[in-house]
C-alpha cells in the first residue's frame, strides 16, 4: 500500500488541547471566528475551515457545545442534515466541484482535531486535487482566500435558505 503524506496537518495533532482559551467552535467564545461563518441557522451554523483541504471547505456545527451525535437534540440533528444538504449545493454551485467529500471525525483516534464539539466537514474536490505541493512541498495551493470563499458562498446560502422557506 503507498501513503500519501500530508505534513501541514500535523498541526492538528502537535498543537495540544485544542479547547484551550475556549473552544474554537463556541462562537461566544471565538468572536474573531464569526467573519468564517457563511451561514446562521437556529441551532446550527456554517464556517469555513481556517486550515482547508480546498477552497470552499466548510463545517456545519452545532451552536452548542455537543461532542458526539447521541448527545445532539432533534432540531439540531435536523439542521445538521439540512445545512449539509446546502452547503453541498452551495459549493456546487459556487466552485464546480468534481465531488465533495462529507465526513465526521468523532474522537482522536478518528482525526478529530476539535475533540469536544461535532462538526460535519463538507469538502469539495478536484480530480487531481492531492498533488506535490501538499506533500513535498508542504505547501496548500489554494486560489482563493478564506475572505474571498466568505464573500463568494454567504449569497448563494441566502438564496438557498430562501428557497426553502
Amino acid at each position: 500500500m503507498e501513503r500519501l503524506w500530508s505534513p501541514w496537518r500535523l498541526e492538528y495533532v502537535t498543537r495540544g488541547d485544542s479547547t484551550a482559551g475556549g473552544c474554537v467552535f463556541c462562537l461566544e467564545t471565538q468572536p474573531e471566528a464569526a467573519s468564517l461563518v457563511v451561514f446562521q441557522g437556529s441551532a446550527c451554523y456554517v464556517i469555513l475551515n481556517l486550515y482547508p483541504y480546498n477552497n470552499g471547505h466548510l463545517m456545519v456545527v452545532p451552536y452548542r457545545h455537543v461532542a458526539t451525535f447521541g448527545g445532539l437534540r432533534e432540531a439540531e440533528l435536523q439542521e445538521i442534515a439540512v445545512l449539509t444538504q446546502r452547503a453541498e449545493a452551495a459549493l456546487t454551485e459556487a466552485y464546480r466541484p468534481h465531488g465533495i467529500n462529507v465526513g465526521v471525525n468523532l474522537g482522536k483516534a478518528a482525526g478529530a482535531g476539535v475533540l469536544e464539539h461535532l462538526h460535519v466537514h463538507v469538502v469539495p474536490r478536484w480530480s487531481g486535487d492531492t498533488n506535490f505541493m501538499t506533500v513535498v512541498g508542504e505547501m496548500r495551493v489554494l486560489p482563493e482566500d478564506l475572505g474571498a470563499s466568505a464573500a463568494r458562498l454567504r449569497p448563494i446560502f441566502a438564496k438557498l435558505a430562501n428557497a426553502r422557506t
